[in-house]
Parts: structure tokens; sequence; C-alpha cells
């Protein structure tokens, strides 16, 4: 497994548990389980590169954030067209959006 705490490898270990009793087969469960766990981890700011999945923090300006950030806003705004915008057409959409 990769750099997981104690903690980690427990919820990894409990979530493949349960996806299997759930049905689903091993090597889907351990899926599921590594991507659960991922997640978390990722959220909480605990893996290298943070901004593959999260908004930014809310605390930060739009201006401030990375365009990753703002696409990934933009996807939960439903904001179309988003993949084509610049950074700056990003803020102002977001901005209009909120």
């Amino acid at each position: 497994m990769p750099s997981w705490s104690s903690k980690d490898e427990r919820q990894y270990e409990r979530i493949k548990q349960s996806s299997r009793k759930r049905g689903a087969p091993v090597r889907r469960a351990k899926q599921i389980a590594a991507r659960t766990v991922n997640k978390r981890r990722r959220q909480e700011g605990r893996t290298p590169n943070t901004q593959t999945s999260g908004t930014g923090n809310p605390n930060v300006s739009l201006k401030d954030r990375s365009v990753t950030e703002l696409r990934n806003k933009a996807s939960q705004l439903d904001i179309s067209g988003r993949s084509r915008m610049n950074k700056a057409q990003l803020v102002r959409a977001i901005q209009r959006a909120q």
C-alpha cells in the first residue's frame, strides 16, 4: 500500500470487507476501498498533489486558485464550456454563478 497511516489501512480493510459483503468481486472491492481512502487523504491535504480533484481552499480568492481548481469548481456549479475557458474567464463565470 502507499504511504498510508494505520488508520488509512484500517479504513481500507473495513471498506473492502463491506464491499465484499455486498457482493463485489475481490478486485473491485480493493479498487473501491483504495479510491475511497485516497479521496479522503486528498480532501484532507495529505497527498502531494491536492489540486487534482479539489476546488481549492475556500478562504483563498478565486484569482489565487489554479486553473484545475477553478475547472473543478465550475464543474460543481455546472458551468458549460468550462474546458475551453482560460483562468480569467473561469473566475468571471464562477462569480456570476455564485
